[in-house]
């Protein structure tokens, strides 16, 4: 472990924790000053509607929204920013892939695949059009710690299978998939591959080319930018077929009565006015955590992961779920303790961590709990959060008085 990455604080960047240990960032990042100060800019004296106007604000702030999306292609290593769709987060993205390309090739009999980790938000979508065209779910396994276990995978998957999709990292278990294995399997029975990308984006070198998936999402608020947006990255030669998922404005070529024509891809999925500033404040967030290098927030992460689970392992009452090299996510249970409470006594101690199901009510079931108390890092943690974690915890035990 390089000592910098330690001793380097970038707590002051955020305006938002100050005093505040907030381990929740995997809920929700919070915003440096830099994206704040970026998206203040572009509703003050920037403001301007895109791809309408003739007046020069109007242009300037077009250029800027789609230099955006030129700034996206370019940090997830797109061959090109019109494989680039903005839309309201991965949710949308996600479903934006099953009612479009999913209504247009998928049929009565067709088989998805997921896995028992997967997030809501990748498995309800899929079930809304399963029921709509008959096709039938599988659901992936996990490893005794935590993985997608691709080796069980890859004895289910068929030639009935059209589409695979699954997390780059647990919300849950911080697990980390081999991307690019997942997508030579579902490539080898003819198969597409969405990978949801929400917890790597913020701390994992994306290169979607490299990885071979077909469709990669992310919500720019857990990139440390603003909520409200998100990205759907397809290879070009699937957009180009994928039929529009929402009519209005800016999506269409020629509006008439008797005939809509639509506009090229991406315009042709991006309905409406778009969120102009979020697509400013997403670039800004780009730029930021490009300054400290995605190797220097996976290493710090990392650690904190490490310190975290060393300390929780000397208490006998306290119980981690995942694997040992968890990026970023640390997920427990108190024996005893509902993890709701767990939160509150740890919120009175000024510590924000996450309890409940984590829109993963298969996996809590998988592991045998109702829910999870959940630590997630960011850049702006250090040993002192792991510090007051450990103090709240010690807190819970001797309030329940369980060891």
């Amino acid at each position: 472990m390089n000592h910098d990455v330690m001793t380097r604080s970038w707590r002051g960047d955020f305006p938002g924790i100050a005093d505040w240990h907030y381990l929740d960032t995997a809920a929700t990042a919070q915003k440096p000053a830099q994206v704040i100060d970026a998206i203040a800019r572009a509703y003050g004296e920037d403001y301007a509607t895109v791809h309408r106007g003739v007046y020069a604000r109007s242009a300037n702030m077009t250029l800027a929204y789609e230099a955006a999306r030129q700034r996206v292609a370019r940090f997830i290593g797109a061959a090109s920013d019109e494989e680039v769709v903005f839309l309201r987060g991965a949710t949308e993205a996600i479903n934006l892939v099953a009612q479009s390309w999913g209504g247009a090739n998928l049929k009565n009999g067709d088989r998805i695949m997921l896995s028992v980790l997967e997030h809501h938000s990748n498995i309800v979508p899929w079930q809304l059009i399963a029921e709509r065209v008959g096709a039938q779910i599988d659901v992936a396994p996990l490893t005794h710690d935590g993985k997608i276990d691709l080796d069980a995978m890859q004895a289910m998957l068929t030639p009935k299978h059209k589409i695979v999709a699954l997390a780059h990292i647990s919300n849950v278990l911080g697990s980390m998939l081999d991307v690019r294995r997942a997508a030579d399997m579902a490539h080898a029975v003819g198969a597409k591959i969405l990978i949801d990308g929400c917890q790597a984006v913020p701390r994992l070198a994306v290169d979607v080319q490299a990885l071979d998936c077909d469709f990669y999402v992310f919500s720019a608020h857990k990139l440390y930018g603003p909520t409200g947006i998100g990205v759907l990255w397809t290879k070009a030669e699937i957009l180009v077929d994928m039929p529009p998922y929402q009519g209005g404005g800016s999506m269409i070529e020629k509006v008439t009565f008797e005939k809509t024509t639509y506009a090229p891809a991406p315009t042709r999925f991006e309905a409406g006015t778009p969120h102009i500033v979020g697509a400013v404040g997403l670039a800004a967030a780009i730029d930021y955590i490009d300054q400290i290098g995605l190797g220097v927030i996976h290493a710090h992460e990392v650690e904190l992961v490490r310190q975290a689970q060393e300390a929780l392992a000397s208490l006998n009452s306290v119980r981690v779920f995942g694997p040992e090299d968890s990026a970023g996510i640390l997920s427990f249970e108190i024996a005893g303790v509902h993890p709701h409470d767990v939160g509150t006594i740890l919120d009175e101690e000024g510590v924000a961590i996450r309890a409940g199901h984590h829109c993963a009510q298969p996996l809590m079931r998988h592991l045998g709990v109702e829910a999870t108390a959940r630590a997630s890092f960011g850049i702006y943690n250090d040993e002192s959060d792991i510090a007051a974690l450990v103090r709240g915890i010690e807190r819970v035990r001797k309030i329940f008085a369980n060891d």
